[in-house]
């Protein structure tokens, strides 16, 4: 196998100053076959890359945490079908706000919300980023989205806040993770912190996994300023305890433990029941993916692409980059991204810290970036090429 490609990719990207730096692996059926470790640690100091870096890596939480319920759905201690109300009575009063241009309609719910509408992103909550509309305009006005809110502000301020759609009539990539790693805590009575140690990262050894960075000498820094804006990039602190435990992008982690996790997903082995983990990455918009082409592509996770269970999920061959029916992925704001292929036996990911702000600030330009969905292409693409090889 010739990783050239893959190895010339980040090299350039480091060299060039669009990335501060990053760690790259493969692997093949649990045997890493690729490590490239590239750029800065820090930046600022100079400070050289290093293997067992730590990252934020931000919506890349979110598996973990669909992971970790779906745990509990095995164990009988939730199901799937219960409704959201059952755990957190805060949400029981939610509406729906029909956008009509800059209007927003208030609409009862028609069916109650559920645990598995949450984990599909179905839920009808959303992300004040991220595109606008009138009811993301509200989300933004209330900073529901912001880090640094204790849990009971955010779920106060949350069930203020109307829904965008129905409960199952659209995907919604929004806050839903977060719902749902509160309604976590209330099942069990545990933090999610917990939760996820004793039941996700001890058993697949994942000791640097976390929401703060037990070493912050290892935490991987971004540029002062975005390469490509100018603007200040500003990442969430993890250097010390969170005001909550923020399910959908307050994690931290390793190059290395996130590839434990990915594995356990893959073979269905250490983590969940085979089954499971069958559920969890396969598709589950099944029609919802057509409806989503006519609203357009705020509304679908990528070209090709429906979603499972906290992960984006190939439907077919088609696409921007080369891919397996069944190959399922997902990234973080901060610049973090992996892809798995179980047709192949092929796991992938890269950490850095190099947010793509243009996807909030100027999503068409976002197209052009060198960043973002550009750079996970580009990835996808030098990892198959090198299979070939």
């Amino acid at each position: 196998m010739d990783f050239s490609g893959l190895d010339r990719l980040f090299r350039q990207l480091a060299e060039e100053g669009f990335l501060p730096g990053a760690v790259v692996l493969v692997a093949r059926e649990g045997e890493v076959i690729f490590q490239g470790v590239y750029g800065y640690l820090d930046p600022e100091k100079r400070l050289p890359m290093r293997e067992d870096a730590l990252f934020r890596v931000y919506s890349m939480t979110k598996p973990w945490v669909s992971a970790l319920a779906l745990s509990l759905v095995e164990e009988g201690v939730l199901s799937l079908m219960d409704p959201v109300e059952k755990y957190l009575p805060e949400l029981g009063a939610l509406w729906v706000g029909r956008e009509v241009g800059a209007e927003v309609r208030e609409e009862p719910l028609r069916a109650p919300l559920t645990v598995y509408e949450l984990l599909r992103h179905t839920a009808g909550f959303t992300y004040g980023v991220f595109f606008a509309s009138a009811v993301k305009r509200l989300y933004l006005e209330a900073g529901v989205d912001r880090f640094d809110l204790s849990r009971e502000a955010f779920l106060k301020r949350l069930a203020a806040l109307p829904l965008r759609f129905q409960p199952g009539e659209a995907f919604e990539y929004g806050l839903s993770t977060d719902v749902l790693g509160h309604l976590l805590e209330a099942a069990t009575g545990k933090s999610l912190k917990d939760l996820l140690k004793a039941r996700v990262f001890a058993p697949l050894g994942m000791r640097d996994s976390g929401f703060q960075a037990q070493d912050p000498a290892r935490l991987a820094q971004p540029f002062p300023q975005d390469p490509e804006t100018g603007r200040r990039i500003a990442l969430i602190p993890v250097e010390a305890p969170p005001p909550r435990y923020a399910g959908g992008m307050g994690g931290v982690s390793t190059a290395s433990d996130y590839l434990r996790f990915l594995e356990a997903l893959r073979t269905g082995k250490g983590l969940l029941h085979p089954r499971l983990a069958r559920l969890m990455t396969e598709d589950h918009l099944g029609p919802l993916y057509a409806e989503g082409l006519k609203r357009g592509p705020e509304y679908l996770p990528g070209p090709g692409y429906g979603f499972g269970l906290g992960v984006a999920v190939r439907l077919s061959g088609a696409g921007f980059s080369p891919g397996s029916p069944g190959e399922f992925n997902w990234a973080g704001f901060g610049g973090t991204y992996f892809f798995v292929d179980p047709a192949l036996g092929l796991s992938a990911l890269y950490l850095s810290q190099a947010p793509n702000l243009l996807s909030v600030l100027e999503p068409a330009r976002a197209l052009h970036s060198r960043l973002g969905a550009r750079l996970q292409h580009a990835f996808r693409t030098q990892v198959y090429r090198a299979f070939t090889a």
